[in-house]
């Protein structure tokens, strides 16, 4: 079968699509026929190998040669436990996450998928997991009521788009925040009130928000306390879209910064880490299923296609999700 291998770090030239054997599953996965993935901001890290990631990747080569990404098919088979054996059977449609997703063929975890709703495409499918979990644990992290004004900044990007709509159904007043030529576009998902940070800086304004979903950390501490309700929280969800960037590592820093600080205050600055959690999937796979949450897809790209969807991916401003087709 055909698969995208990396057998050492750097740019995405470094991505090969090239024969590799068709994966078997073992007694607890499900052998997946990919029809569509996607990328997440950690997978162009593993690709570029930054050296406080090779303690975990490898130091001088990868470990592992092909990315564990978001993914969307078709059950080709299952294994031998009977817990798996009952939940799926062949010719499912399913997503969620799958080992060497940037493939014909991938084997998953059967608590890392769920049933794919019937009218969601697999191209929709197969970028919600990682940047749905990330918005929608995130947002509980900030506790998010119905009725609270919410924003969200950095609200185009993968995370973002989905931030916007999954604050929406929890019932809250949610204000975006972008650049001029994305406000059309964070309006149609159901933004209710929307700051172009090229004439506003949010910081400044007289609105206070209960919460801060902040998917980029380019404010300072105090200037986010500023704009949160006395016991607001602040929930510190990204570091500014995709790549390594020179700011990069100051926003990470920043961040343990900003959690650190909170402690000694009444708002809170919040970290967590996005985990996999089959509920939270069946959660994100109904609020498509009803409408309420629809993936926004930039562009789409072949599997052959892969480091020409990677430079594209890592110059940080794709409006929602890159997609990778497999045919």
């Amino acid at each position: 079968m055909k698969a995208i291998r990396f057998c050492e770090y750097g740019s995405p030239d470094v991505l090969k699509f090239e024969d590799v054997e068709k994966p078997v599953p073992n007694d607890n996965q499900v052998l997946i026929k990919v029809h569509a993935a996607s990328f997440n901001f950690i997978d162009a890290g593993v690709m570029r190998g930054p050296w406080p990631l090779r303690l975990m990747t490898g130091l001088r080569k990868p470990k592992k040669t092909q990315l564990d990404t978001d993914v969307a098919g078709q059950v080709e088979a299952v294994g031998k436990n009977p817990a798996a054996a009952g939940l799926f059977k062949a010719g499912d449609e399913v997503f969620g996450v799958a080992r060497s997703s940037l493939a014909e063929y991938a084997c998953a975890r059967e608590g890392a998928l769920v049933i794919k709703p019937a009218n969601v495409t697999f191209e929709q499918a197969g970028c919600v997991t990682w940047a749905g979990l990330t918005a929608l644990q995130g947002l509980r992290q900030g506790n998010i009521q119905p009725g609270q004004k919410v924003l969200i900044n950095g609200a185009t990007g993968g995370v973002g788009t989905f931030a916007v709509q999954i604050a929406k159904s929890f019932g809250a007043d949610v204000t975006a925040v972008c650049s001029t030529g994305k406000v059309d576009l964070v309006r149609s998902i159901g933004a209710d009130h929307v700051i172009d940070y090229t004439k506003e800086d949010f910081t400044k304004g007289d609105q206070r928000y209960d919460v801060i979903f902040d998917n980029v950390q380019n404010h300072s501490f105090s200037d986010r306390r500023r704009v949160l309700t006395p016991n607001g929280i602040c929930v510190l969800a990204g570091i500014g879209g995709a790549g390594l960037h020179p700011e990069t590592w100051g926003r990470i820093i920043g961040g343990f910064k900003a959690d650190l600080l909170s402690r000694f205050v009444r708002q809170k600055f919040v970290r967590y880490v996005t985990k996999m959690d089959k509920e939270d999937l069946k959660l994100l796979s109904d609020l498509m299923r009803t409408g309420e949450v629809t993936p926004v897809i930039d562009r789409t790209y072949k599997l052959s296609e892969t480091a020409e969807a990677m430079r594209y991916f890592e110059e940080g401003h794709a409006r929602g999700k890159v997609v990778i087709t497999v045919e």
